[in-house]
């Protein structure tokens, strides 16, 4: 009885599984979800093998990324001034644009999730979700608030999406066989896919979390390790849960509908409640990248000047305003969360290339050995986010 309320304790008070969590519920967002139907929808089967790809192309873009921030103890901008002058300022201008991209198709999503769930205009529901975001912001325990929000709805989606995937009965079979022999690779999924779960901010939103608890020094490289993969792990799960659930729809001959993709596979497997959960699981999902996309954003400003970080809940209100007023005003269609997955996938080369840049600088690094073998996934991964960049605007 013991050891089970101590390991309760911890999955609540842990910063590794909160900074894991903080990670994977900023991936999984609107556009997550209509990614991942969008893709199911056109490659079927063979969609597994891309999300195979994904993970591995994940698993070392953050594990590079994670430990050589937390043996540091520099969040990415401060370390990428140090490498290249300059560079950390274009790092932070296009993670802050990209983030203010992706919350608008977030506030968007949230407010579509409380349409369904209560009927309410979608702009009445973004501009909800918006206060809730803002509370937990002025909070004086935000950072504790912003961690149990990403565990509880990230528990949420997956134990919906799990019952969703049981009602749709997906081939298991073709499922697995084509995730190992595909019959098409779509390079432009593999990059949009890669994009969407560890490109632009959300590379460094785990990351900077751990360094807001102080879990920085080569001691804690492998409690940020355990952390990062954990991270993909759980954004992983929910990838796979979704595309076995749109899989067992199309399997059975029933097109999604091109406006909402995601909507329709929750729709045509479980009929109302299936809609319902869509709505639950579309609000979680967008509601907690919004809090995910505002903290990581401003913790790329906060330390230029000590009155960015003074001001810090100020600037966090801020950031989720000005893309309220961005969404209410311009909208945010499909295509475009589409689009911006892609676009912060040819981010992360750059961000993953000036990171490992350090790892020979002991005056950033300290004492900390990087693994070669890691430096190499590093590189490996590198080379394929730009080759399957490449292909993909060529083809696009």
């Amino acid at each position: 009885m013991k050891s089970k309320k101590l390991s309760f304790n911890y999955f609540i008070h842990s910063p590794i599984i909160a900074a894991a969590f903080l990670m994977a519920t900023s991936a999984i967002g609107p556009g997550f979800l209509t990614q991942t139907a969008v893709f199911t929808n056109t490659l079927l089967a063979s969609f597994g093998f891309i999300i195979l790809i994904s993970i591995l192309l994940d698993i070392g873009a953050q594990l590079n990324i994670w430990k050589i921030l937390g043996a540091s103890g520099l969040r990415a901008q401060v370390l990428a001034n140090k490498i290249i002058p300059g560079s950390g300022y274009i790092l932070t201008l296009l993670i802050v644009i990209g983030g203010i991209a992706f919350n608008t198709g977030n506030l968007g999503g949230a407010g579509l999730g409380l349409n369904v769930i209560t009927g309410w205009t979608t702009e009445t529901g973004a501009l909800i979700s918006a206060i809730i975001a803002i509370i937990i912001f002025i909070n004086k325990e935000s950072l504790k608030w912003m961690d149990i929000f990403a565990k509880a709805l990230g528990m949420i989606m997956i134990a919906l999406t799990l019952y969703v995937v049981f009602i749709s009965k997906p081939p298991l079979g073709e499922a697995l066989q084509k995730s190992i022999l595909p019959d098409k690779i779509d390079f432009f999924a593999i990059i949009t896919l890669v994009g969407g779960t560890v490109g632009g901010y959300i590379s460094f939103a785990g990351a900077h979390r751990l360094i807001d608890a102080g879990l920085t020094g080569a001691e804690h490289t492998k409690e940020v390790g355990r952390s990062a993969i954990s991270a993909i792990l759980i954004a992983s799960t929910m990838r796979i849960l979704l595309f076995l659930a749109a899989l067992g729809v199309v399997s059975k001959g029933l097109s999604l509908d091109i406006a909402n993709p995601a909507a329709s596979v929750f729709q045509l497997a479980a009929g109302n409640i299936g809609y319902v959960i869509f709505g639950v699981i579309m609000w979680s999902a967008a509601i907690t990248s919004v809090v995910g996309s505002a903290y990581t954003s401003i913790s790329f400003l906060k330390s230029f000047h000590p009155m960015i970080e003074k001001y810090e809940k100020g600037l966090l209100v801020g950031f989720v305003l000005v893309s309220l007023s961005i969404f209410i005003y311009v909208g945010k269609p499909v295509k475009t969360l589409v689009f911006v997955g892609a676009l912060n996938g040819f981010i992360l080369p750059l961000a993953l290339g000036i990171v490992l840049l350090s790892i020979r600088n002991k005056k950033i690094i300290g004492d900390y050995k990087h693994p070669l073998w890691l430096t190499v996934f590093g590189l490996l991964v590198m080379a394929a986010t730009i080759f399957v960049g490449l292909k993909a605007a060529l083809s696009f």
